[in-house]
């Protein structure tokens, strides 16, 4: 019995050793410490059979010569083959010569024989019988392959696959494609049959889970493993397994990222460089931007911010506190896997109970609470929002909305278009109005609605790159979205102001079809509205914030006669023969040059000639508005107003959105004309641009289906009939119509209160229904 279990022990030392040296870790600087048969759990594991410390050495320890190496990492894991022939060995699965890249002073290439086994990757200097051993790659789950491609055969003749270890890289070459994929394929193959390996660390996490309910156990893990707690050394391996050399290492090293493994390491250095740094938050951006770029490293660093959060030395001072300024905001923009956000919840839980009505309690609360909440964000929080999460406080969000008016609301990292929309419609008093609101991303010369589900905290993040970009200043705009019900709009509400507005919008982006001098009579009931009576005294806006600016552009061009002819040597040369047209000969570049000079010089003058036209009738066109203006002395703003939406709704498709398309005529796409679509309340409706009668309108009733068919094409399928539109708006689009539909659905009572800002699927109704809903996507 003794001797029982001295081979056990000898066994499961034996067996930590393999799992410790897989995490570079010496065996004389860990402490572990193993339980009694008869101690052990329900499913056989002791609730610390594994406890590991955390090493205090100053170098990896894995330099050395590579054989050495690989026979050291060999012994224990793989059957000793050094005494038999490679073609002697029952468990060979591939063999074959293939080139290794060898670096030294240069990058060459040598050939070797290649062994592979259930076990490892070996070469040797040939086949024969003796031949020598020369390396060993160990194969395990963490492996990885990378697979030939074409560009390393355009440079180099060869098809190159590279195998990934812990300790090694074989890049290899053969010039046959289908030796190169069977490599490839037998190598991942016994990848893929290896057992999944777990780090110490995920073996204390699962045994914290099965013991939560036993403090004096937890407690017990805890103090006997000090990997689980805070150190203020530098960590020599990451605390969670990750594939040496990814294929995802490769796509991400653009942006100057190592290995994941390598990156894991350098994150815990960032971590501990925030206890001493004068300006905490460039750190955290940098951390929150490496999660964002590179998935698998944030339940790393959310293990990292535990173990630095647990049995801390000086838990009060403001150096360890940094730790939970980044906890919150890794909390507040990543979600963790399951098995750690167990594994967090059960630690804030712990600190609680452990410091109440403290810094770290405050903190720990604010965690669970945004953990409840958070979406996996699309960019890495501000500078302005890092520091509200810090103190954890609100941001303050600037939400305008038509006019120069504007309202100011607090909002968290986790609050969305929908509720925002919700909060603007209870402050302006419009949570009764039949149509619907949304919020829109706009600047002078440019506006896209906000999807429903969109983070604010998102969009003003994206805003300073933005502007970096452009001159003009980017917000967040409160408008009306659906205009289901225009008749229930009281005059003397902000819902009939904000109707106003958007239909002047519609007016200067040259979008309601009307004649001249109604847009003239509009643009002086604008300036009434604005201004009041008619006085020359009074400060005049610019005529294109009054008057659409394309139609004064093309009765200009219409009224140019056209441009001057030809020199004479163009002129006599139209009616030669192309052959003859510029001779060869000492002259042909000259008269080419002078020619193109002359062409230039004509472009020049007509450029001007255009623009002074313009400035004339732009004077002519603003004298006729403020004649207008003068004859509405007396009007109100209200009644400015009314007889502006009166004018504008002359216009049957008034209250629709215009998206400018290109309608195929051919079903083939050969043929298109640019067009807009109309996008309404009860109908989808084609116009030419400038017309006020559309050329074609189709019910919703009789649409069957509607959505993307390629990149930017979207098709409606009307009864037998497939319209195809080719736009940019293809989201916005979809986005309308979905809404509409889910409008109207929800008025008639056939479905729940639903996201009407965001793209969602439509089942049909009944036959029966007046309205049959479509399934859009085609």
């Amino acid at each position: 019995m003794p001797m029982q279990g001295v081979c056990w022990f000898l066994c499961c030392r034996q067996g930590f050793s393999l799992l410790r040296r897989e995490y570079g870790e010496k065996e004389e600087e860990e402490s572990f410490e193993l339980r009694n048969k008869d101690d052990l759990t329900p499913n056989g594991r002791g609730p610390t059979e594994v406890t590991v410390s955390q090493p205090t050495r100053t170098a990896n320890g894995t330099n050395g010569h590579a054989i050495s190496e690989v026979s050291a990492e060999m012994k224990n894991l793989i059957i000793d083959k050094s005494k038999m022939s490679p073609e002697e060995d029952p468990e060979l699965l591939v063999k074959g010569w293939l080139f290794r890249e060898v670096r030294g002073n240069w990058i060459k290439q040598r050939r070797y024989w290649f062994v592979l086994s259930q076990d490892s990757l070996d070469y040797y200097t040939g086949p024969e019988k003796g031949a020598r051993r020369l390396g060993t790659l160990v194969l395990t789950n963490l492996c990885s392959v990378i697979w030939p491609d074409k560009q390393t055969y355009k440079e180099t003749g060869y098809w190159s696959i590279t195998v990934y270890g812990r300790k090694h890289c074989y890049r290899l070459f053969t010039k046959h494609f289908n030796e190169a994929v069977h490599w490839a394929c037998a190598i991942q193959k016994i990848i893929d049959t290896k057992a999944p390996v777990e780090t110490p660390t995920q073996l204390l996490i699962r045994d914290i889970e099965e013991n939560k309910f036993n403090p004096e156990v937890v407690e017990h893990i805890y103090q006997h493993n000090p990997i689980l707690k805070y150190t203020p050394g530098p960590l020599y391996a990451p605390l969670l397994p990750f594939p040496y050399g990814s294929p995802e290492h490769r796509y991400h090293s653009g942006k100057g990222y190592g290995s994941v493994r390598e990156e894991a390491v350098k994150l815990f250095n960032c971590l501990q460089q925030l206890e001493s740094a004068r300006e905490p938050v460039p750190i955290i951006q940098g951390v929150l931007q490496t999660c964002l770029d590179l998935r698998p490293l944030r339940d790393e660093v959310y293990c990292q911010l535990v173990k630095q959060t647990s049995h801390t030395p000086n838990p009060y001072t403001a150096a360890h506190l940094r730790y939970w300024q980044l906890l919150t905001c890794m909390s507040c923009t990543f979600v963790p896997g399951p098995t750690i956000l167990k594994y967090l919840r059960f630690h804030l839980k712990r600190v609680q109970s452990q410091s109440p009505e403290s810094e770290m309690d405050n903190y720990a609360s604010f965690i669970s609470e945004a953990l409840e909440k958070t979406k996996c964000r699309e960019c890495v929080p501000s500078w302005e929002e890092i520091q509200m999460l810090m103190n954890r406080q609100e941001m303050l969000c600037t939400v305008h909305y038509p006019g120069p008016g504007s309202c100011q609301l607090y909002i968290s990292s986790h609050t969305t278009a929908n509720e925002v929309v919700r909060r603007m419609q209870e402050k302006l008093n419009l949570q009764d109005s039949k149509n619907t609101f949304a919020l829109y991303e706009q600047n002078a010369v440019w506006e896209q609605p906000v999807s429903g589900g969109a983070l604010i905290a998102d969009i003003l993040t994206s805003y300073s790159a933005k502007e970096s970009e452009s001159k003009s200043q980017l917000k967040l705009c409160f408008k009306l979205y659906c205009l289901l019900d225009m008749d229930s709009i009281s005059v003397d509400s902000m819902e009939y102001f904000f109707l106003f507005e958007q239909c002047h919008e519609m007016v200067v982006r040259g979008q309601l079809p009307a004649c001249e001098e109604d847009l003239q009579t509009l643009a002086a009931l604008r300036l009434q509205c604005l201004m009041g009576d008619f006085s020359t005294h009074a400060p005049c806006p610019p005529l294109d914030e009054l008057f659409p600016g394309p139609m004064l552009e093309t009765r200009v061009l219409m009224s140019l006669t056209a441009p001057p002819g030809l020199p004479p040597c163009t002129v006599h040369a139209l009616d030669c023969p192309e052959t003859q047209r510029f001779p060869s000969g000492l002259l042909s570049g000259t008269l080419w040059s002078h020619t193109a000079t002359s062409v230039h010089k004509q472009k020049v003058e007509q450029d001007l000639r255009l623009r002074s036209r313009l400035k004339e009738e732009a004077t002519v066109v603003m004298a006729s508005i403020l004649e207008r203006w003068k004859g509405l002395a007396g009007y109100s703003r209200l009644d400015s107003m009314a007889a502006y939406l009166t004018i504008a709704r002359q216009w049957s498709g008034f209250g629709c959105t215009l998206y400018e398309v290109d309608f195929y005529i051919s079903s083939t796409g050969n043929f298109s004309q640019k067009l807009w679509l109309g996008v309404a309340a009860t109908s989808v409706s084609l116009y030419r641009q400038g017309e006020a009668e559309a050329l074609e309108s189709f019910p919703y009733g009789q649409i069957c289906s509607y959505g993307v068919s390629d990149s930017n094409t979207f098709k409606i399928t009307a009864g037998d009939r497939d319209l195809l539109f080719e736009t940019t708006k293809l989201t916005e689009i979809m986005q309308l119509m979905n809404a509409y539909f889910s409008a109207i659905r929800l008025q008639r009572g056939k479905g729940e209160d639903a996201d009407i800002t965001r793209d969602h699927h439509l089942t049909p109704m009944p036959a029966s229904a007046l309205l049959e809903l479509p399934s859009h996507p085609v």
